[in-house]
């Protein structure tokens, strides 16, 4: 083998132990419930594969099934004549087959093909769980990997064994598989990632993200638009070794001098494009979400990808950065905004964008390195299963916080109403059109409702009563409402959090009756001697006889004379009161102000007219002594 040869050879080795080797790796795992027989009625964990469709959010229900034939499910099971449909009505089948011998998606597809409705891949080692992956080889037989639709999951050895032992003896084993907490769901807004690639020839897993971006577009624009999730795309790059950054091989698949690099996009250094024209593209298109997150519109990376894929194949020789700048151009945005961010790939120096994604490829927390393309990352969590629209839409609806989850997740494609059948065994007020009953993406909620600002208290599930402000405007507050002979009275009382009370004049329950009270016969009212009493509906009427009028406060009648000489006598009363008030105050300041002067006066003659006439006759002049 000639030197360059060998070169080339270890720097693809290198390439490849990069990507697949290296790394954290975080088996995401799923709930499996026996829920019969008692022996072996427990909770395990199994590890979700990474193909199928997983229903995350969800549960299933199933009888486990074991074939005497076929036991690896590596043939079609129409060879040997035999079907896991289920009957009409019946539970679906979980087929438990043994690891080994062919892939595990070959497994999958047979097991589907025979009418299972999930399939249980039986360990054959003692080891931890692992993810069951699709093939990387470009088998021309592996058509069938986007068709696979049912859930699968290894399980441990131990377990299935377990369940083995136990269908041997005749027992029927339920399992219960649950989904529902396979992705963190803490808050009304999702975040996620999708590491994906701009290479558009690397087989069916190419064509798959190609598709996948596609028709996913509209969806995760409208939850992005609309603040329901926040999204990142991201691009995996790896370093060339040291030793060969100055070889030829290396300086056609890296830029930056080995720091960022990818595989040849061929597998052919001879031919097509390098890895580097790749990188750019990944940097071009990580720039675009960039620039265009900064605009505040980070969906239209969407509408970049997807024409780009379609405008600038590789395949028609338009993977150039002209025709990116067309796409770019088209979408509204600045190509020298975007080339300010790629910036110089011949720099012997670190790109701030790549240079960020090499970080974020190193796994934190609960979710492993990531070193398989493409790759969803979901509430920090990597999805397993199917890239298709629907298997990804209904994993994001799942790690939504119950009852936040936007109208998209509760559509029939989407999930199941819960509440369409016997209102959910929730509380219902029919003729009022309320429920308790709130649909979910996991199932249902019983829930008292809010209804025009009205808050509904309760348990939600036999009693929810209107509570607060306005609350008598729903229904009356649940409360009793009669109207007769034009007046219209309410047990219901707006300023009261809860409660009926039947208004003055009826008595009742409040609830479903007031009974009207009758003031006169129950003489509660209207008794003074000329009084005469008519009962009325929620109130009475009283009379006097003669010359007389009624006074209700008093509960007497007094002659409309006597009452004007009252009043007229009541007002001399007050004149007279008054006048006499007036003349004392003024017979009281005389005084005062006569007191006052004397006291001045008198204080006034003290000091200039001695009164002691003694005094003054004793009194002799020096001069006569």
């Amino acid at each position: 083998m000639k030197m360059k040869e060998k070169v080339g050879f270890l720097v693809c080795v290198w390439f490849v132990l990069c990507g697949c080797c290296l790394g954290r790796f975080v088996v995401e795992k799923n709930s499996l419930r026996v829920t019969s027989p008692d022996p072996i009625k427990e909770v395990y964990e199994c590890a979700i594969g990474n193909f199928g469709v997983p229903q995350y959010g969800g549960t299933m229900v199933g009888i486990v099934m074991y074939p005497k034939t076929n036991k690896k499910s590596c043939k079609n099971f129409s060879d040997f004549d035999i079907s896991f449909k289920s009957k009409r009505g019946g539970m679906p089948v979980f087929l438990l087959v043994d690891r080994g011998d062919c892939y595990f998606t070959l497994k999958a597809w047979n097991a589907q093909q025979a009418g299972a409705g999930a399939i249980l891949v039986a360990d054959d080692r003692v080891e931890p769980l692992i993810t069951m992956d699709t093939p990387e080889e470009e088998d021309a037989k592996a058509d069938y990997l986007q068709d696979i639709t049912i859930p699968s999951a290894l399980i441990s050895k131990s377990l299935g064994d377990s369940i083995k032992k136990e269908l041997s003896r005749g027992e029927m084993v339920n399992i219960n598989l649950d989904w529902r907490e396979a992705l963190p769901h803490p808050d009304e807004r999702v975040e996620y990632e999708f590491w994906t690639n701009s290479n558009d020839e690397c087989g069916p897993k190419c064509e798959s993200q190609r598709e996948f971006v596609k028709n996913f577009k509209g969806a995760a624009q409208i939850l992005e638009q609309k603040g329901y999730t926040q999204f990142t795309p991201h691009y995996i790059t790896w370093y060339c070794p040291e030793a060969f950054t100055l070889s030829k091989q290396c300086k056609s698949q890296c830029i930056n001098h080995g720091r960022y690099c990818a595989p040849d996009p061929e597998q052919d250094f001879s031919k097509g494009y390098d890895g580097k024209d790749v990188v750019l593209q990944n940097l071009r298109q990580a720039c675009f979400y960039k620039v265009a997150n900064e605009s505040g519109k980070p969906w239209l990376w969407w509408d970049y990808a997807t024409d780009f894929a379609i405008r600038c194949p590789m395949r028609e020789m338009k993977y150039t950065k002209e025709c990116a700048d067309q796409v770019i151009k088209s979408l509204g945005f600045d190509v020298k905004q975007i080339e300010k961010c790629v910036g110089d790939p011949e720099a012997d120096s670190h790109n701030p964008v790549l240079k960020a994604e090499q970080d974020t490829q190193i796994g934190k927390g609960a979710r492993g390195d990531v070193t398989i393309l493409p790759t969803l990352v979901i509430n920090n969590r990597q999805y397993r299963g199917k890239l298709d629209k629907g298997a990804v839409l209904k994993a994001i609806c799942s790690g939504f916080e119950e009852t936040t989850e936007p109208a998209i997740c509760l559509t029939e494609e989407i999930e199941t109403n819960e509440c369409l059948e016997s209102n959910g065994g929730c509380w219902q007020d029919k003729a009022a059109n309320i429920t308790a009953c709130q649909d979910t993406f996991r199932g249902r909620v019983c829930e008292c409702p809010v209804v025009q600002g009205v808050k509904f208290v309760g348990d939600g599930y036999t009693n929810c009563e209107a509570s607060g402000a306005l609350r008598c405007e729903i229904k009356n507050g649940g409360c009793w409402k009669g109207t007769q002979n034009g007046r219209t009275y309410s047990a219901c009382i707006d300023d009261h959090t809860k409660g009926c009370k039947c208004p003055p004049g009826f008595r009742g329950d409040g609830v479903n009756s007031c009974e009207d009270i009758d003031e006169c016969k129950e003489k509660l009212a209207c008794q003074c001697a000329d009084c005469k009493c008519k009962n009325t509906w929620g109130s009475y009427d009283c009379s006097c006889s003669g010359n007389s009028l009624y006074m209700h406060e008093h509960d007497t009648c007094i002659s409309k004379d006597a009452k004007s000489g009252f009043g007229w006598g009541l007002v001399w009363t007050i004149i007279l009161g008054l006048a006499f008030a007036g003349v004392a105050a003024y017979a009281v300041y005389k005084y005062r102000i006569r007191r006052y002067m004397d006291s001045e006066i008198r204080a006034i003659m003290a000091q200039y007219m001695p009164l002691d006439q003694g005094e003054g006759a004793s009194h002799v002049p020096q001069g006569n002594v």
